[in-house]
């Protein structure tokens, strides 16, 4: 078994890598709205918090009634208690990345979870 898996990403609507990778700590998807499109419905989550990162395009979050703009290049997180739904702008689609890891659950990283070999 390899201690690696690697994935090259499409341009589809919506790819969620858990499968396609094996993620067991996170889900990670990879996400494309057309101009005026929006995520098709409000939610929330359980555990999971969502960080979102912006890879190209503009559009704006709403999150518990805030109306939150976003552009390229932006980080959002939304802790999972957050009610949100995504619009891409009406000019301009919206690619964005999303990944969901479980709320407080990071004990260690970078030089603190290295190893040196």
């Amino acid at each position: 078994m390899s201690n690696y898996s690697k994935f090259s990403s499409s341009s589809d609507a919506r790819t969620e890598l858990h499968d396609k990778m094996g993620l067991t700590g996170a889900e990670i998807s990879i996400n494309n709205l057309p101009a005026g499109a929006s995520v098709p419905f409000v939610h929330a989550h359980k555990k999971n918090e969502e960080i979102y990162y912006i890879i190209s395009g503009k559009g704006r979050f709403e999150i518990d009634g805030d109306k939150v703009e976003l552009n390229t290049g932006d980080f959002i997180r939304i802790s999972p208690a957050g009610k949100r739904q995504l619009f891409a702008d009406a000019n301009s689609p919206i690619s964005y990345i999303c990944i969901q890891t479980k709320e407080n659950s990071l004990e260690e990283f970078t030089g603190n979870d290295a190893i040196m070999c």
